[in-house]
């Protein structure tokens, strides 16, 4: 173990059509990995990856395991060729699903079922409001946390990602969204970027998503980790099931702390 490495592995739209190809041409454990994948999903996952569409991949259902796998077939090529197991590892938004496989807490097995029940539940409960996401660059938190506050009369909106200083994302009912969006032009904000077609992940609307994935996340086995894992929800590394399974029903409608992540890795 390498006391001063941490692994820190992706979430959200960090994969495009043709990830990994040459890498799976020359390393059997990426075909080996995606073929494992693939048996729990009940499709192809290598040929959804390579060759799309690209439209098809960025389907929650479908990019949410695709980033798993892809990114838990690079830890086991890095494992395979010699690389030291880090001291940390830490995942940003669902990207904590690939952390809990490396550190052993989850097989690729059950993180891939939970991913793709998590996409469906979430998208479901999407649904039935109507929701988005924007992108603030800019404006210190405390202001748009405020300004959040301020927005959302009768309606939901929240700081759901803290990606960076200057840059966070809100989310909730459309509406407040926009209206927090304005608010946060109007105090200073450099831009403002809507995200299209997005769940409003980690706000209040998933709370009754959480309530259902509760049964899903004690029906998988857990493993003792063999390494710490810095959470989301918390910013703090654990190595604690039960919190584990918490943490993953409870970031669903909370923010990931990611500026407070990355300092407790440092």
């Amino acid at each position: 173990m390498s006391a001063s490495l941490a692994f820190v592995f992706p979430g959200q739209g960090s994969l495009s059509v043709g990830t990994l190809a040459d890498f799976g041409a020359e390393n059997p454990v990426i075909l080996e990995t995606f073929k494992e994948a693939s048996k729990v999903l009940g499709y192809n996952l290598w040929a959804l990856v390579q060759k799309g569409p690209q439209e098809q991949l960025n389907e929650p259902e479908k990019a949410e395991p695709a980033i798993l796998t892809t990114s838990i077939a690079l830890w086991r090529l890095w494992l395979e060729n010699g690389g030291p197991c880090p001291a940390f590892v830490s995942g940003h938004g669902f990207g904590e699903y690939s952390a809990l496989v490396a550190a052993g807490s989850l097989s690729l097995d059950a993180a891939v079922r939970l991913m793709q029940s998590r996409a469906r539940l979430m998208q479901a409960t999407a649904e039935l409001n109507n929701g988005a996401m924007a992108t603030i660059l800019g404006l210190d938190d405390a202001n748009v946390v405020a300004i959040c506050g301020e927005a959302a009369k009768d309606h939901v909106v929240s700081v759901t990602y803290f990606n960076s200083p200057g840059q966070v994302v809100i989310a909730g009912h459309k509406v407040a969204v926009n209206r927090a969006a304005e608010m946060c032009k109007a105090k200073g904000a450099k831009r403002v970027v809507p995200t299209a077609g997005s769940v409003p992940s980690h706000c209040a609307l998933m709370k009754p998503a959480a309530g259902r994935f509760s049964a899903m996340v004690n029906s998988v086995e857990w493993m003792t980790p063999h390494m710490p894992v810095v959470r989301n929800v918390t910013a703090t590394g654990a190595a604690d099931l039960d919190a584990f399974k918490q943490d993953l029903m409870v970031e669903l409608y909370q923010p990931v702390r990611w500026v407070e992540c990355v300092r407790t890795l440092s």
